[in-house]
């Protein structure tokens, strides 16, 4: 039996967690007066120590990033929280935000502390709307009870937070896009820096971390970081909260710690396949991460170092399903739609290869291919991996290379016969 980890879930099962008169009597805000007599270094410190991981997607050890901010910069540092969250199969971030959002606010207030920012922003999908205001009442409610603002609980600190809602494009997830967009660009990726470096906003260092990670960080500061080691494996510590979708008999969202076997979690808390199916494949971290098969899912357990053994990724930890029934090619096309109308169109590979596989995979599907045509498909895919500034053509190219080694006889059948 699977026992749940409550990081960032321990108050989602109260009732209006959401607001603070409710959420205050079961503990919201009791970090702030610890974090904030701490000096700055050991926060930084516990961080690292604690093996904090990314939580959106790229699983980048999060300490590292925050080292990375200057201090004794004369220029104003940023904290900027990302709540895009347009990854097909993924809803874990709305979850905190619906169910404690003060948590989040919390956990702001120190790491913007801890990396001497005094503005932070969350910049949140533009299909958010209730969302958002149930985050921007939290954050109002925090103001007026002087947990956001000047002297924060009467403490040398100062911090205003700002929402700011995208325009549903999905490559503002990624966060040098997300940047832009905040600066009121076109959401473009920036090419990458040739050495670590933080992030830039209006030429100032900058934080940019998921939802989850940054209201992980309360945890930490109060537990410590071997309590957060506790959790995981060796190289993947902690918990995540990990979403189900798709053929499912109960969709959801649980937080368990990293290590725990895919199989185990889809069955205990998903209920296994819907309609006692048997299972086909699953997606295992959100719809740009690589396809498992039945047998890899048996083997896998939901940490960074196996599933990329396998092949995969472990992404947002967005799992969709897929039972015995699931046209593999009608699937990938589903995918290809999508990823063909989001590519920004700033690199030719992925502006053009998404549109090609998409054209390609659809005269697959309507019985017009050869075996030429899906071998066309994996030429195109490799020309997209690797050539462009961010990873959106590479993660398409992974997509595609997947479904057609593990499925290419459901590919074949649609051939001209």
């Amino acid at each position: 039996m699977i026992e749940e980890v409550k990081v960032v879930s321990h108050r989602f099962n109260i009732n209006n967690s959401h607001l603070l008169d409710t959420i205050l009597s079961y503990g919201a805000y009791r970090v702030l007066p610890i974090g904030l007599s701490m000096k700055k270094d050991s926060i930084l410190d516990m961080i690292v120590q604690s093996g904090l991981r990314g939580k959106g997607g790229g699983g980048a050890l999060a300490g590292e990033k925050w080292l990375l901010m200057p201090k004794d910069d004369p220029r104003p540092s940023y904290l900027v929280v990302n709540c895009d969250e347009s990854e097909p199969g993924t809803f874990k971030d709305r979850q905190i935000i619906t169910k404690d959002p003060h948590l989040l606010i919390e956990g702001m207030i120190l790491t913007a502390y801890a990396i001497g920012a005094n503005i932070a922003y969350i910049y949140i999908r533009g299909e958010y709307q209730d969302f958002e205001a149930i985050l921007q009442k939290a954050i109002d409610d925090a103001y007026e009870k002087g947990y956001l603002g000047e002297n924060i609980i009467g403490k040398n600190f100062n911090l205003d937070i700002t929402i700011h809602r995208g325009a549903g494009a999905y490559i503002c997830g990624e966060k040098s896009a997300l940047l832009e967009s905040l600066e009121g660009k076109r959401g473009h990726p920036r090419l990458k820096p040739k050495a670590k470096e933080p992030e830039w906003y209006f030429g100032n260092p900058t934080l940019v971390n998921n939802v989850e990670t940054i209201t992980s960080v309360p945890f930490i500061i109060e537990n410590r970081a071997a309590a957060y080691k506790r959790f995981g494996t060796e190289n993947s510590s902690g918990s995540m909260l990990f979403a189900l979708s798709g053929h499912i008999e109960k969709a959801g969202v649980h937080e368990v710690a990293f290590g725990t076997s895919m199989l185990e979690f889809i069955n205990q808390f998903g209920g296994g396949v819907k309609n006692g199916k048997k299972l086909k494949a699953v997606i295992p971290g959100g719809s740009s991460t690589p396809i498992l098969t039945a047998d890899e899912v048996a083997k896998a357990t939901l940490d960074y170092e196996t599933l990329r053994s396998l092949g995969s990724s472990l992404g947002t930890g967005g799992m969709i399903i897929m039972d015995e029934d699931t046209d593999m090619v009608e699937a990938l096309k589903n995918l290809l739609e999508f990823y063909h109308d989001e590519s920004c169109g700033q690199c030719t590979p992925c502006r053009e290869g998404t549109g090609l596989t998409d054209t390609l995979l659809a005269k697959i599907l309507d019985g017009r291919g050869s075996s030429k045509d899906i071998d066309k498909l994996l030429d195109l895919a490799d020309i997209m991996n690797g050539k462009t500034i961010c990873v959106f053509a590479p993660a398409v190219s992974g997509v595609i290379q997947s479904f057609i080694s593990k499925f290419r006889d459901e590919f074949e059948k649609k051939e001209i016969k």
